[in-house]
């Protein structure tokens, strides 16, 4: 009895054990860890990154080569910054004058991380280098800005209602209509205007004593 209590428990071990290896496998397959690729991090510095999230997209060109795997806040002088640390393919080279902002995948898509190639290829972004990224327009400024333009367009519109330019006089304006119909209407009763030129007068220069 003892000896089949013995082999059981040795058999329920070793399926335990096989049941955590193949959970631990399917977790690191799920969250997409990067635990067995090769690599590299860099850090992208901004001031504002408009909801970007660990796990997010790195694209370099247009092409994803990694994804976000950290963001912290980081104490700037006066002010904060985040520190966004992603991880990049161990084969992509980044030149060293690359621009990076964040980008969105349509208009209120995910948000992930774009590089643009520099054009310095001959020197590449290292292992843990820093590079400040360009921030993103908050939706607030837009939103200011559209308020802004919509406002002087309404401006324009006033002015040319009270007459002012030329495209108000042209519009509003009655005195430039009745003239171009007074002249349509002389032109049709006397249509040998279009063909008269008026004749000019000899000017007389005095003769010098």
């Amino acid at each position: 009895m003892r000896v089949e209590k013995s082999n059981l428990e040795l058999k329920v071990g070793a399926f335990v054990s096989v049941g955590l290896l193949i959970l631990v496998a399917f977790i690191l397959l799920i969250g997409d860890f990067k635990t067995l690729r090769s690599g590299y991090h860099l850090n992208f510095m901004f001031h504002f990154i408009n909801g970007v999230k660990v796990g997010a997209p790195v694209r370099f060109a247009g092409v994803d080569v990694g994804e976000v795997k950290q963001i912290d806040l980081v104490a700037d002088g006066d002010s904060t910054s985040v520190k966004v640390t992603v991880w990049i393919k161990k084969e992509i080279r980044i030149p060293s004058d690359s621009k990076v902002w964040v980008n969105t995948l349509g208009l209120l898509g995910e948000k992930y991380v774009e590089i643009m190639p520099g054009t310095n290829a001959a020197s590449a972004l290292g292992p843990d280098s820093v590079v400040r990224g360009n921030d993103p327009v908050a939706m607030h400024e837009v939103a200011e800005i559209a308020r802004g333009f919509v406002n002087d367009i309404q401006e324009a519109i006033n002015r040319m209602k009270r007459g002012e330019g030329t495209l108000g006089r042209l519009l509003f304006d009655d005195t430039l209509y009745r003239e171009v119909d007074a002249l349509v209407v002389d032109i049709r009763r006397n249509p040998w205007k279009l063909f008269w030129k008026t004749k000019e007068k000899s000017v007389r220069v005095p003769a010098e004593h």
